[in-house]
């Protein structure tokens, strides 16, 4: 289920992060340990999240395909540290809302707030993010799970 989308402005945002090509098929095994990697880095340089986890995919265009970052915003730019370096998400138009429920049910959300976008008159551009809100890791119940979901918009 989502809530109902929201056109809003974005301010950009630094952020650590790891960039990720991967199969669609791999990405549970993938978010995990790449999200640990890049918290165990910025807690190494005392820098402390500026918000919750997201993840930003470049490109749609290959459904076969996830070319995107895992990463967690931050204040203060950190440095590069294996995989992780600094990023940044866009000041961006977008459509935003609030999905609840499990990670499996994410394709769907996103079917729905793309439709949503049409059919307002609006053009999805290339990219997208979302940002975990609920950590599965502090409540197992994936009911109460809310992802953030956010469309930018061309034009």
């Amino acid at each position: 289920m989502i809530d109902t989308p929201q056109i809003v402005q974005t301010d950009a945002r630094l952020a650590a992060v790891i960039h990720l090509t991967i199969p669609r098929a791999e990405i549970q095994h993938v978010m995990g340990p790449a999200i640990g990697e890049v918290m165990a880095t910025i807690t190494a340089q005392g820098i402390p999240p500026a918000g919750p986890w997201f993840s930003h995919h470049l490109t749609m265009d290959d459904p076969a395909t996830f070319d995107f970052h895992v990463g967690v915003p931050v204040a203060t730019p950190v440095a590069p540290a294996g995989r992780v370096v600094p990023g940044s998400l866009p000041a961006a138009r977008v459509a935003r809302t609030v999905y609840h429920g499990s990670y499996e049910g994410l394709g769907d959300a996103w079917g729905q707030l793309t439709a949503w976008i049409e059919a307002n008159g609006h053009t999805p551009a290339a990219d997208l993010w979302e940002y975990y809100v609920t950590d599965p890791g502090a409540n197992p119940d994936p009911a109460t799970w809310q992802t953030e979901l956010n469309r930018p918009l061309v034009g």
